[in-house]
């Protein structure tokens, strides 16, 4: 008897690990406490999210050459890129959006499919004017390819515009069948006919930084731009501020300068020549609303905060030690700073346009003044300025007035914009010829202040408008460069499709200096 106690709990220990034998490497992995599905809704959301991920007064502003950082401690303007950012991880979450979205009883042409296609172009549009040639067709497959090769910088532009061909198909499809099934929505409160005209003014943007292809083959770029403009039916555009793609700050998630980083923020930041010059000498009020002016114009000077040449911006190329000590005595600053009623008032703060009327009108004026498309490129542009000057609460529509808070002081500024601002020869369109779009490309520069991502950058990289500042401040021997690297994760994990890739474009150096196929 005691012997048969003694091996019973062995005897049972024995037949729990053979039976555990039986059990696959899998079933050990899985973690019982993580869900294997997670609603389509759930996943749209966090993808919108990221959509928004290039925000107000970050890097990407600086090199925008919209604001500097004159402090060295907390950071610089200098465009010494190494390795770009990939947004794969996101796009496998709308791979797996898409999955669910069909897993759960939709049919294979759905909401999320549709604005998925949508959500794809935007990422590969951001990434590839980043890098350069990006890894598509074979991307996306986990283990079934995990070393995908590279496709051309071309191709990848052919695949966005086909997405978004695509997803304005769907949605055309589906509100007309009145099949609406979306949820998760941060943007629009789940309105297709939103998200349809923001499909189609993003392929606007897209084509228009095809500016230097557009007579290659393959791409159509003049005559896909027409037919958008010519069809409002079947491709219907933003009609105002209301339809903007923009990202709402609250409370919760607050706006990126606020009450909290005031002091922080005092003379750390000021504001860049490239932009807030520009306004100066457009005599633009956006300067006053954007801005302060520079404490030395007020209390050496002695001018008043109503005087558009109080506000002074730093040259980006400025070398950072001459900047810092300019701004050293908050009292006698030569420079401006952040307007403090705007922008540290509240955790709201303004709207993040991701994509937006201002720009849809300039990319039209410049498609007319180009000779894409026939109509009046004037027109687009005044719509464009005004609908700028209307997200600052500006008057444009009659004449009237600006308010000016400066050290709880109000001062009110008069403004005409029909019968003043737009009569001055530097604001007044020049006509469709070169002059004129210089005035449509630094306008719309100008509207891109704090929004839009990359676009400014983007923009000035195709154009040369407005002249960026250079100089030691911005590093890169004073040159601005035209690409970042690829993550170092590329050399070490698809080392031969990468080397593939660069020595196709660069001639095998992954140089931030080296002209990928779209600006060339």
């Amino acid at each position: 008897m005691k012997l048969i106690n003694t091996f019973a709990p062995a005897i049972m220990a024995s037949a729990i690990m053979l039976a555990g034998c039986n059990k696959k490497f899998e079933d050990y992995e899985r973690n019982p406490n993580r869900a294997e599905s997670v609603s389509a809704d759930l996943v749209f959301r966090g993808i919108a999210s990221d959509m928004n991920g290039d925000r107000p007064w970050s890097n990407v502003t600086r090199w925008n050459q919209f604001d500097c950082c004159n402090y060295n401690y907390y950071g610089d303007q200098r465009y010494d890129w190494t390795g770009g950012s990939m947004n794969y991880t996101t796009l496998k979450n709308v791979v797996k959006m898409e999955e669910e979205a069909v897993k759960r009883g939709l049919p294979e042409v759905n909401a999320y499919a549709a604005i998925g296609k949508f959500q794809r172009a935007f990422f590969y549009y951001r990434m590839t004017s980043l890098m350069g040639d990006l890894p598509l067709k074979e991307a996306l497959k986990g283990l079934e390819n995990d070393k995908p090769v590279y496709d051309s910088q071309k191709d990848v532009f052919i695949q966005i515009l086909a997405w978004l061909e695509t997803a304005n198909t769907e949605l055309t499809q589906l509100i007309a069948a009145g099949d609406r099934v979306l949820d998760g929505d941060i943007y629009f409160n789940n309105d297709l006919k939103k998200w349809q005209k923001v499909v189609n003014t993003f392929r606007l943007r897209v084509l228009i930084s095809l500016s230097k292809k557009a007579a290659e083959s393959g791409l159509n770029v003049k005559a896909q731009f027409a037919e958008i403009i010519g069809n409002k039916i079947k491709y219907p555009l933003m009609e105002s501020m209301s339809d903007n793609m923009q990202y709402i700050y609250s409370t919760v998630n607050k706006y990126p300068s606020n009450p909290d980083n005031l002091g922080f923020d005092a003379t750390r930041y000021n504001m860049s020549a490239t932009y807030l010059n520009n306004l100066v000498g457009l005599k633009d009020p956006r300067a006053y609303i954007t801005a302060e002016p520079a404490t030395k114009q007020i209390n050496t000077n002695g001018k008043s905060p109503a005087d558009i040449t109080a506000y002074v911006g730093a040259p980006s190329g400025e070398d950072l030690a001459n900047m810092s000590s300019k701004m050293s005595n908050a009292e006698d600053a030569e420079y401006s700073v952040r307007s403090r009623s705007r922008y540290y008032s509240s955790y709201i703060g303004e709207s993040g346009i991701i994509i937006g009327y201002p720009e849809m009108c300039f990319n039209i004026a410049e498609a007319i003044n180009l000779g894409w498309i026939t109509g009046d490129a004037e027109s687009w542009y005044k719509n464009g300025i005004k609908a700028s000057l209307r997200f600052y609460g500006i008057p444009v529509d009659a004449a009237g007035t600006i308010s000016k808070v400066y050290k709880n002081t109000n001062y009110t500024i008069p403004f005409d914009f029909d019968g003043v601002y737009y009569t001055q020869a530097s604001v007044k369109y020049k006509g469709d010829n070169a002059d004129g779009l210089k005035q449509i490309l630094l306008q719309k520069y100008l509207a891109f202040f704090q929004n839009s991502g990359w676009e400014a950058f983007f923009n000035w990289r195709r154009t040369g408008v407005p002249e960026f500042s250079v100089g030691v401040g911005t590093g890169n021997s004073g040159a601005i460069p035209k690409r970042f690297q690829y993550p170092s994760s590329e050399r070490t994990t698809n080392g031969d499709n990468w080397n593939a890739a660069v020595t196709a474009q660069f001639g095998g150096d992954d140089s931030i200096n080296g002209a990928m196929w779209l600006i060339k």
